[in-house]
């Protein structure tokens, strides 16, 4: 037995393809099938044929998992520039947001920048331009009002609409007050207040004459308006500017369907 052994060392010492050279010769290659009998363990009793549910499942994860991981490390440009944009828009909402609680920096003035705000709230408007529709007497002002009617109404269904179907959250957590809910103004995007400051003001440029000072007053006034709604932490920055772009088209589309002097009057006498 011994002598058997000696041998064999002495065989595998004098084998060309033990040599460090020639180690990789011995290996199998990446990818090949293990030999049957290699490695394979004899089954125990509580070993279990894998059933057929077992090999669907690994399949479905075999095919899943690379795309999933390619999604993960590879984002999709849109998607870096999207959260990219996103993320300086709360950052710098959280900033402008000076007024949004008791405890901010500017808490002192919250009363004062609500209240400008409410300048450009759906219900005073709705309420004035009925009160001036009563009170007028002539064919053009009531032309005029009844289209704004028409364009206050459209800008209310519009950003309910719009935040019904976004449920966007504001950079801060305040409740909205009772005159959002009666405009159904509860959530972020877009910003109501800064639609309707925008239609407004392009509507009054648009149709009534104006002293240069006015005017430039009307543009300031709407600016302020959404200012206002991030200042209390009621929308974020991009809230307010979509307000405006929809407030600029509401008023664009009022123009295309604007009802004549005689759809007025037989609105009016019907009402």
């Amino acid at each position: 037995m011994p002598a058997s052994q000696s041998r064999a060392r002495a065989r595998d010492r004098n084998n060309v393809l033990n040599r460090a050279e020639f180690l990789s010769l011995n290996q199998p290659p990446k990818g090949a099938p293990e030999p049957r009998g290699s490695g394979r363990k004899a089954p125990g009793p509580s070993a279990q044929p894998p059933s057929p549910g077992d090999g669907a499942r690994e399949r479905r994860q075999s095919q899943q998992l690379p795309e999933e991981d390619c999604m993960q490390l590879n984002p999709s440009f849109k998607g870096i520039a999207f959260n990219s944009l996103l993320a300086i828009d709360i950052c710098m909402s959280k900033r402008l947001g000076v007024c949004a609680g008791r405890a901010a920096s500017w808490a002192s003035a919250r009363s004062m920048v609500k209240l400008i705000g409410i300048t450009g709230h759906g219900i005073p408007w709705i309420g004035g331009t009925i009160l001036c529709l009563v009170k007028s007497s002539t064919l053009a002002g009531q032309e005029v009002l009844m289209n704004l009617l028409l364009a206050l109404l459209l800008d209310i269904m519009t950003v309910a609409g719009v935040q019904k179907l976004i449920k966007r959250r504001g950079p801060f957590e305040t409740n909205p007050s009772l005159l959002d809910y009666l405009t159904m103004d509860v959530y972020a995007f877009p910003a109501g207040h800064a639609s309707r400051a925008a239609m407004v003001s392009k509507f009054f440029l648009s149709h009534l004459v104006l002293a240069v000072p006015l005017r430039v007053l009307l543009v300031l006034w709407a600016f302020c308006v959404g200012l206002s709604r991030v200042m209390i932490g009621r929308h974020h920055i991009t809230d307010v500017i979509s307000g405006f772009v929809i407030g600029y088209f509401q008023f664009r589309l009022v123009e295309l369907v604007w009802m004549s002097s005689n759809t007025c009057q037989m609105l009016i006498s019907a009402w």
